[in-house]
C-alpha cells in the first residue's frame, strides 16, 4: 500500500532537484524549467493531501496551479525570445544592466570560459543550392 509519505517523499525530491537546478544554473530556460519542477513538487503535495483527506479541494487547487503554470510557460517563452533577440544570450548574468537604479549588481565567483575564435583554415561549406566549382583541367 502506498501511503501519503511516499507521495511526500517524491514531491520533496522533485522540489529539491528543482531548487538545486534553479540555484546552480545560469541559463534562463534551465532556471525556468527548474522552477516548473519545484511547482510540480508542490502540486504532488496538494494531490497527496487531497487523497489522504478524501476530498477534492486539493485536486481542484492542483488543477488551478497547473493551469497557471501553463499560462506562465507561454509568457516566459515569449519573454525569452525577446531577451534573446536583444542581447543574443540567455545567460542570467548578462542581464545585470536591467536592475533598478541603486541596486548593486551581483558578481559571480567563477567566470565563464571564453570560446576561441574561428580559425582562417576552417573548411567552408557551399551555400545551399550553389553548385560547387569544378577544378581546372590541364
Amino acid at each position: 500500500m502506498i501511503s501519503v509519505w511516499h507521495y511526500l517523499a517524491v514531491a520533496a525530491v522533485l522540489f529539491a532537484l528543482g531548487l538545486i537546478g534553479f540555484l546552480t544554473r545560469r541559463n534562463l530556460i534551465t532556471m525556468f524549467l527548474s522552477a516548473e519542477l519545484m511547482l510540480q513538487g508542490v502540486v504532488l503535495n496538494l494531490l497527496a493531501f487531497s487523497r489522504f483527506h478524501a476530498n477534492l479541494s486539493g485536486q481542484a487547487f492542483a488543477l488551478f496551479v497547473v493551469t497557471v503554470a501553463a499560462c506562465e510557460a507561454g509568457i516566459a517563452m515569449a519573454l525569452f525570445i525577446v531577451l534573446y533577440r536583444r542581447n543574443k544570450s540567455l545567460d542570467a548574468s548578462v542581464w545585470q544592466s536591467n536592475r533598478e537604479a541603486g541596486v548593486p549588481s551581483s558578481v559571480d565567483a567563477d567566470a565563464l570560459p571564453t570560446v576561441a575564435a574561428e580559425g582562417a583554415d576552417d573548411p567552408k561549406l557551399q551555400p545551399a543550392g550553389a553548385k560547387p566549382q569544378e577544378p581546372a583541367r590541364v
